[in-house]
């Protein structure tokens, strides 16, 4: 690992922290799905690609994160008539966190982690899959210092979800989820010898 790794690990979290402004197409759709299940499709094709990565992300393996993925969209499209006002992308990921807590429970302690990430919609190249292997191992690395509440907070940021969004997922206050992120990004730095410039951390923590 290196300083570079964890400025990637950033970048990453920076890139996807900007709000965006889709809960109106969000809102539509889950009307449509709740008057005909098959309109559910535009949803799962919305949020399959990043509900799978954070699945891979919190349980290693290909299958694992199949499964749970397979059982995140399950349970949506079930509960859907409960779902309110809101973000539904939080929602969503209220479900995938906890199906991946049951996960975790359930598994055995001694089944091995995947070495290799491969995504949902095509086969990379030999070339993308080695860059793709590195990639991923030196952010499990990164992450694998923190704490679990910090590492959740970064999981979630590189998932795509905004602070406000966080805090629900995790129970928490949006302050709490910005003070996590923060103490994280600050522990990376000090593991790797990366120096923190006198007005970085103003810029750390983004909405």
């Amino acid at each position: 690992m290196s300083g570079g790794d964890v400025e990637r690990v950033w970048t990453g979290v920076v890139a996807v922290a900007s709000p965006r402004s889709d809960n109106e197409i969000d809102r539509e759709l889950v009307a449509r799905a709740r008057l005909e299940p098959r309109a559910f499709a535009p949803l799962y094709d919305r949020y399959l690609d990043p509900i799978y990565r954070y699945c891979y992300r919190r349980l290693g393996t290909r299958e694992a994160a199949e499964d749970a993925t397979s059982a995140v969209f399950a349970r949506a499209l079930a509960a859907l008539p409960a779902y309110r006002d809101g973000s539904f992308r939080a929602w969503l990921f209220v479900i995938a966190h906890n199906i991946v807590i049951d996960t975790h429970r359930r598994r055995r302690p001694e089944q091995p982690l995947a070495d290799q990430y491969e995504p949902v919609d095509r086969d990379p190249t030999p070339e993308e899959a080695a860059l793709a292997s590195d990639a991923r191992q030196s952010v499990h690395d990164l992450l694998a210092i923190l704490p679990a509440d910090q590492r959740r907070v970064l999981e979630l940021r590189l998932a795509g979800l905004t602070g406000a969004e966080i805090a629900h997922v995790l129970g928490r206050s949006v302050a709490a989820v910005k003070m996590l992120q923060l103490r994280a990004m600050t522990r990376l730095r000090a593991e790797l010898g990366v120096p923190v410039g006198s007005g970085e951390r103003a810029h750390d923590v983004v909405s």
